[in-house]
C-alpha cells in the first residue's frame, strides 16, 4: 500500500501565495515522478506540474512563471509553491506519484486532495 498525505491548502486572496506539501509513504521501492493535478468545479482534472527523479519539471501553461514544483527525494516529499494566485486557480489539488512497489511493478497513486480557494 502507498499513502499520500497532502497539506497546505486553504483560502487566500488573489495575488497571494500558498505552499502545498505531500508526503508519500508505504510500500515504495522507487518513485519515478511526483506532481500535482487539480480539478475545478465543472471542469476536467488537469496536470498542474510534475517533477521526475532527476528534478526535470513540467508545467501547465496556465501556471508557468507563477508555480514551482520541487521534491525532496530523501523524504519522499513533493512541494508546490503557488505565487500570484488567481481566482481561476481555485480547485481541489491532488498529489500524484508514479512509483515502483517492487523491481517490475509500477503504478500511479493519488492523494485525497486539498482545497485551494482564491478570492477576488
Amino acid at each position: 500500500q502507498v499513502q499520500l498525505v497532502e497539506s497546505g491548502g486553504g483560502l487566500v486572496q488573489a495575488g497571494g501565495s500558498l505552499r502545498l506539501s505531500c508526503v508519500a509513504s508505504g510500500s515504495i521501492f522507487r518513485i519515478i515522478s511526483m506532481g500535482w493535478h487539480r480539478q475545478a468545479p465543472g471542469k476536467q482534472r488537469e496536470l498542474v506540474a510534475d517533477i521526475n527523479s532527476g528534478h526535470a519539471t513540467n508545467y501547465a501553461d496556465s501556471v508557468k512563471g507563477r508555480f514551482a514544483v520541487s521534491r525532496d527525494n530523501a523524504q519522499n516529499t513533493v512541494y508546490l509553491q503557488m505565487d500570484s494566485l488567481k481566482p481561476e486557480d481555485t480547485a481541489v489539488y491532488y498529489c500524484t506519484i508514479r512509483a515502483y512497489t517492487d523491481y517490475s511493478a509500477w503504478d500511479d497513486y493519488w492523494g485525497q486532495g486539498t482545497q485551494v480557494t482564491v478570492s477576488s
